[in-house]
């Protein structure tokens, strides 16, 4: 079969430069640029990628890391921003489709920080931003709630992408979201470790094998397939956080780490694995494969039942304030973070 896209997809198995903004956007230029030499059509990088997932959130008390927030704050992104402009400009002289997860700060607020993600066409024009709808246990301490907005399945030339954001892969209705859009294409992004139990207790979670779970169980009831990119902790980052205090490079070694991967249509992993080194992670993908298992069950087709189950999502964007001017052409409300409101550079109107 030949209807569907046929293309090699890159995931970004990569550390940031910890805490460098400027630095983690130029090394994602490289690597984006790299990719496209290797014959990749899209490229997906980790959770929060630009500049670090906030692991010392788990090693100790939040009072004893308002520094770190504080250097977490200052080296995020706006949305539009310079920075962004940059990696969409690599996307653009590449031809490559991006995925791109960052730390988003608020044009309103100096201390908001946003789980974010953009999808960014070969044309460097922004497809899609989310914000991760629920920050996860010890996450809270960093980022603020986002909103429906971004649940969105985008049209690509790598067939219907859409992308969730680590724990947002364990919500079924998150996920079945995405599938009643289409979906064919699944990007799933997570941190490099994410530690949840002292190194003395019998077990400890396994990060790597809930990825799995969470890809598989994806990739089956969707009948698509999932990219997973997970961020790499290289040893500059775990100098930096196993020197917070004593007990937190025994926690982050007793931490297992990510994994990066992609499922095919039936749930089983079809690319090789990267977990303990460093790299760029290719797969062949043909969206073909897609097409024969929707046969079997087709949960947003002819395998469920829309008399008896309905799913209502509210894709309003939460804004903080909502203006009402006194115009000559009348009143006319809009809410904004800014001046405007709407998705930048999405195509999506307003929500006011």
């Amino acid at each position: 079969m030949s209807g569907y896209p046929q293309f090699k997809a890159a995931i970004a198995h990569v550390a940031p430069v910890f805490l460098d903004l400027t630095a983690t956007v130029d090394k994602a230029c490289s690597l984006i640029a790299e990719a496209a030499r290797a014959g990749a059509r899209l490229i997906a990088f980790p959770e929060t990628y630009v500049p670090a997932f906030p692991v010392w959130s788990s090693l100790r008390s939040p009072i004893h890391n308002h520094d770190l927030f504080c250097r977490l704050a200052e080296n995020s992104m706006l949305v539009p921003g310079p920075e962004l402009d940059g990696v969409r400009a690599a996307a653009r002289e590449h031809g490559m489709l991006v995925s791109l997860g960052f730390n988003e700060r608020s044009p309103v607020s100096v201390g908001c920080i946003f789980n974010s993600n953009v999808l960014i066409d070969a044309d460097g024009s922004i497809l899609n931003h989310h914000r991760k709808i629920v920050p996860t246990f010890y996450e809270k301490l960093s980022w603020a709630a986002g909103d429906g907005a971004g649940l969105r399945v985008c049209d690509t030339v790598c067939g219907k992408v859409g992308m969730l954001i680590c724990g947002e892969n364990t919500n079924p209705l998150a996920r079945y979201t995405m599938m009643a859009q289409g979906e064919q294409v699944h990007i799933a992004s997570y941190p490099p470790v994410w530690p949840t139990h002292d190194p003395d207790q019998a077990s400890n979670y396994d990060l790597a094998a809930a990825i799995k779970l969470r890809a598989g169980a994806h990739s089956f009831e969707a009948k698509a397939f999932t990219i997973v990119a997970s961020s790499f902790m290289d040893r500059p980052m775990r100098e930096i956080l196993s020197a917070l205090d004593a007990e937190a490079g025994r926690i982050l070694d007793a931490s297992p780490r990510s994994v990066s991967l992609v499922t095919g249509p039936g749930g089983n992993t079809v690319s090789e694995v990267l977990c303990e080194d460093e790299g760029i992670l290719y797969a062949e993908i043909d969206v073909n494969e897609c097409v024969a298992p929707k046969q079997i069950h087709d949960v947003v087709g002819g395998y469920n039942r829309f008399d008896i189950f309905q799913l209502t999502v509210n894709r309003s964007a939460n804004r903080p304030v909502c203006f009402i001017d006194d115009l000559d052409s009348g009143d006319r409300a809009s809410c904004s973070e800014e001046s405007g409101a709407g998705n930048f550079e999405t195509g999506q109107a307003a929500d006011v």
